[in-house]
């Protein structure tokens, strides 16, 4: 006979409910010991910010030397450079390619013809499978200033042949191209799902007030997915001072280092070709603060706007 309280709460007691999902438990095991040995664990390396790393003492017989590294980080002239362009191209990848995935989302919602759609979905989903080492040599085919499609054509209409991944003019907006080329049809699965989620009676409902295509989506597709946009847009605001490393490293060169060179390159190499370890986890370390405080404010802005929020 249950007791009292269980009967007027409805709760069901800890140990019964272990045992009920035990098997459910033993599944997460493996994942949860990924997450303690990879995500967890290296944690303790963050001390070697604070420290003047010496390869024969370890990182706990190193000697500690306080917030020097942060002082040579914030004095460097180099730093100062690298860190306004990844603002710079982040705050391009932000506008643009934010909303790319959400617009793709909102026409393949509006295609009719399955076949269609499902073709379209698919093409768009390819790129991301391709890792960037493979697509920086297609690009560099695809972009060539002599014998590129790209600037062949450029050339019938009577244009100059551009270098995309050479000129500094033109490197920033080709980044951010190709990366939303890379990623919207991937990014976009996830506002997909959400438009499936918005009730078809209110479309209906929308028809029958007189509503078009166009104010149908206004006033009934983009609120039914304004929560996951939402969500969306609090993870995109953390990523503001982070970089798509893989692609900026293997599409830069000594050419648009002053416009391309960017945290993720120059702590790497900082810490692997220049072995400063200490120095590269305090950069390191830093961008990781700033992406925390973004996402803390961006969520309890959106908490104060539209109460959606991640918590």
């Amino acid at each position: 006979m249950s007791s009292p309280h269980t009967a007027v709460s409805g709760k069901v007691p800890l140990g019964k409910r272990i045992r009920k999902h035990r098997l459910h438990l033993l599944m997460i095991i493996p994942v949860m010991l990924w997450w303690i040995l990879f995500r967890y664990g290296p944690l303790y390396g963050i001390t070697l910010a604070f420290k003047e790393f010496r390869l024969l003492d370890g990182i706990t017989g190193s000697p500690w030397v306080g917030l020097d590294n942060f002082n040579r980080l914030f004095s460097s002239y180099d730093f100062g450079n690298v860190f306004r362009n990844t603002l710079i191209l982040s705050g391009l990848n932000f506008l643009f390619g934010f909303p790319a995935p959400i617009i793709l989302a909102l026409l393949l919602n509006e295609l009719r013809s399955p076949g269609f759609k499902r073709v379209t979905q698919s093409i768009s989903y390819l790129p991301h499978f391709i890792s960037w080492v493979i697509l920086t040599g297609i690009f560099m085919e695809l972009l060539s200033p002599t014998r590129g499609p790209v600037n062949t054509l450029i050339r019938i209409f009577g244009g100059d042949p551009i270098y995309f991944l050479g000129n500094p003019k033109y490197f920033r907006g080709t980044l951010v191209v190709t990366n939303i080329w890379k990623t919207i049809g991937w990014s976009s699965i996830i506002y997909l799902a959400a438009l499936g989620g918005v009730n078809e009676e209110l479309y209906d409902a929308a028809r029958v007030d007189g509503c078009g295509r166009w104010k149908r989506i206004w006033h009934v597709t983009l609120p039914g997915i304004l929560p996951t946009v939402t969500i969306m847009l609090i993870l995109a605001v953390g990523g503001l001072v982070d970089d798509n490393f893989d692609q900026v490293f293997n599409l830069l060169n000594p050419a648009v280092y002053s416009v391309g060179d960017v945290l993720g390159t120059y702590i790497y190499r900082q810490g692997i070709t220049n072995m400063d370890y200490s120095y590269s986890t305090a950069a390191d370390l830093f961008r990781n603060v700033i992406s925390l405080l973004l996402v803390l404010g961006a969520n309890f802005i959106s908490r104060r706007v539209n109460e959606y929020g991640l918590w």
